[in-house]
């Protein structure tokens, strides 16, 4: 065989050209491959969990999560996919109970499987900004959580479903999408689930993320990001969730004007633990609500300020006594009446928490705290 190595020119062998073929033939002789096989890296594992919503209410019936992992097209091109149905209602009908027992059930995953590369989550779109939030203040592990919907069912022209969630199994799949805490997929956009709202009752585009941002996007090619939040997320959360039955009742109040003290004093009767007050601006209640939480501050129900404007960000007050009174915190420099003190022990700063997140996140860290400090530092850091 070397002789077609053979330098024609010389009646000597070119080493050169023929040292590949006596490696060949040594190799046979050895009996060892001609080639080392490199198994390929095998694909993500992600897991499915579907909980129903419009994104599988099909006319007839709904789609199950079987039907819906069939839907996606090339979808064995991202993840190897495993699935399981753990509910399948409209999202409304998602009770607080069955919130407790999807966030045991995804941290239970994570935590028996460490192979598994993230989880992925259907949701109704009507209530998916407070399922998502709650699966970000709860879920303790690394990897990425990432619920999707649709805002047109499968009996729909135009049902963009099947489309959100293969672009949510690619998020879930992409190793970048660590330590962000619980994500958003809807129309090739990844947003956090704590900053995301729905903004449109009917539009494709409806969740967005306000003047905040969202955090990136998922292209033809590759996913994308060019975000960050900030805030507690992931293995820095202090929430553990393990033991808790049943999470306290927090209800929200709109102010509006001339609203009335005894919706806030109907609330803590019937057994709220704590009020988010959806403010008018920055701060301005109506009517006689004052009255109401003040009530509310009697009964030790704690109040959570914040503006119904939909973005703003409302500031704990500053503590800047006079006269060795406690003042208004704004710099005015007015003595508080006794009714005034007592209710600013109870009162928290919901920071830029839209009234529906705030309430998400006053039932969780109510489960871990009932002093004012640790709540309104609770509220300041998530």
């Amino acid at each position: 065989m070397c002789a077609l190595y053979t330098d024609p020119m010389s009646s000597s062998w070119n080493w050169r050209r023929c040292w590949p073929v006596a490696l060949v033939l040594a190799m046979l002789a050895f009996g060892q491959p001609l080639l080392a096989q490199r198994p390929q890296d095998p694909l993500p594992r992600v897991h499915f969990v579907a909980t129903g919503g419009t994104i599988s209410n099909r006319e007839g019936g709904r789609l199950s999560a079987e039907e819906l992992v069939k839907s996606m097209p090339g979808v064995e091109r991202f993840a190897r996919l495993t699935h399981e149905q753990f509910a399948n209602v409209a999202s409304s009908e998602l009770s607080l109970a069955q919130w407790l027992a999807l966030s045991k059930r995804i941290n239970e995953l994570f935590a028996t499987d460490q192979e598994l590369a993230g989880i992925v989550v259907t949701s109704g779109t009507d209530t998916l900004e407070e399922t998502s939030f709650f699966l970000h203040l709860t879920v303790r592990d690394p990897r990425p959580v990432v619920v999707v919907g649709s805002m047109r069912n499968p009996s729909t022209v135009g049902y963009e479903g099947a489309a959100n969630l293969l672009q949510g199994v690619r998020v879930a799949a992409d190793p970048l999408s660590r330590n962000k805490g619980t994500l958003v997929v809807l129309n090739d956009e990844i947003n956090s689930a704590r900053n995301v709202t729905k903004t449109d009752a009917l539009r494709l585009q409806t969740f967005r993320s306000r003047e905040l941002g969202m955090l990136g996007v998922v292209d033809r090619d590759r996913v994308v990001y060019f975000n960050q939040i900030t805030q507690r997320t992931n293995e820095r959360l202090e929430f553990d969730i393990t033991k808790v039955t049943q999470l306290p009742r927090v209800d929200v109040i709109m102010v509006y004007q001339g609203a009335p003290a005894d919706l806030i004093k109907a609330a803590v009767d019937n057994g709220a633990r704590g009020i988010v007050i959806a403010v008018a601006g920055a701060g301005a209640t109506s009517g006689d609500q004052s009255e109401g939480l003040t009530y509310a501050a009697s009964k030790g129900v704690f109040i959570v300020t914040s503006t119904r404007s939909g973005s703003g960000r409302i500031a704990p007050p500053q503590q800047r006594p006079r006269d060795g009174g406690a003042t208004d915190g704004g710099g005015g420099g007015f003595q508080l009446s006794p009714e005034q003190q007592r209710r600013r022990q109870f009162t928290i700063a919901g920071e830029d928490h839209t009234p529906i997140k705030a309430r998400v996140l006053l039932m969780v860290a109510l489960t871990k705290t009932t002093e004012r400090a640790e709540l309104q530092r609770i509220f300041s850091e998530y």
